[in-house]
């Protein structure tokens, strides 16, 4: 077979992103296929076999396209490309979602866009899958989209407050003070798509509420966008609960990892009874993320991978 280069012209932002800074994004994708990457100027030079090269270019055009959108190419994006070229799946469309610190925020991979999809279709949504697979960033872009499109007229997140043993009152401070160490991840990612001058408004307005999940016992949520993070370590009466709370005009995302339960009792997760009952619920969604989705250091996904294997080995159900 044909070693001879391939050029692909592109876009001088396009040649950046796939070269990336010292031709890390480039390093990447020549060990991935066992190819050649070169920027002669004007686009990128590939050579190797006729089917490395051709996987290669499928992870350079998926790179490109991305910076061409004006979206940040990261090296978690080049490996994402790298393994949608091997698997032969189409790269994930943008969408309308908001513009964030570190530029537009969109999918990373197929199964991202097939959340996406699910949260803009139905009422409620179940995202299931380990860390680092983008489940509350997204849930978290897509409330705030809502929000800043004037489609709802609060954000509200809510986590287990299972680490205080929802013993809030003996902790010091006032309700903000004992409730914010637990909401760190998600105040992190507010504010990453905000910006912290426009969350402090929002939040000051009542816009954006984020609570352990007693704290919406009693309450109906109307016109908001609920998300239930770390749902895994809510009780099947408090998943209940939270459920039922849906009101007028308002959309849920719930959000964990089956496998991550910090609970006494494992068994006691409502997170995978909630999603057994109403999996084929008209208007429920039910996406689940793999390790092939974790966008975080690829040592993570290495990681997701060494447990699930644990995992299988010793017959347990994920």
């Amino acid at each position: 077979m044909s070693r001879a280069p391939e050029f692909i012209a592109l876009s001088d932002d396009a040649v950046r992103a796939v070269a990336g800074l010292n031709s890390r994004h480039a390093a990447l994708i020549e060990d991935a296929f066992g190819v050649l990457i070169e920027t002669p100027g004007g686009g990128v030079s590939v050579s190797g076999d006729t089917k490395s090269r051709n996987q290669a270019k499928k992870a350079v055009h998926t790179i490109a396209d991305r910076a061409d959108q004006g979206l940040e190419v990261a090296e978690a994006d080049v490996r994402v490309a790298i393994g949608q070229a091997r698997a032969g799946s189409a790269a994930p469309g943008t969408t309308n979602l908001p513009v964030g610190r570190r530029g537009q925020v969109a999918p990373k991979t197929a199964t991202q866009a097939r959340y996406l999809q699910a949260l803009a279709e139905c009422e409620l949504v179940f995202g299931l899958g380990p860390a680092g697979t983008g489940k509350t960033f997204l849930a978290v872009a897509h409330g705030a989209g809502m929000l800043l499109q004037g489609a709802v007229d609060r954000l509200i997140v809510s986590r287990p407050a299972v680490e205080a043993g929802e013993r809030l009152g003996f902790l010091p401070g006032d309700m903000n003070e004992k409730v914010d160490p637990y909401m760190a991840p998600v105040w992190e990612a507010l504010t990453d798509i905000l910006g912290a001058e426009q969350l402090r408004r929002r939040r000051e307005k009542g816009e954006i509420e984020v609570a352990p999940i007693a704290f919406l016992r009693g309450r109906t949520l109307s016109h908001a966008f609920v998300i239930v993070d770390e749902a895994q370590n809510a009780s099947r009466a408090q998943m209940k609960m939270v459920l039922t709370r849906l009101g007028e005009g308002s959309r849920m995302a719930v959000t964990g990892d089956p496998t991550q339960i910090d609970l006494p009792n494992p068994a006691d997760s409502g997170l995978a009874h909630a999603v057994g009952l109403l999996d084929d619920v008209k208007g429920i969604g039910v996406v689940r993320f793999s390790s092939e989705d974790v966008v975080r250091h690829p040592l993570v996904e290495r990681i997701v991978r060494a447990y699930d294997a644990d995992a299988a080995k010793r017959g347990r159900t994920v």
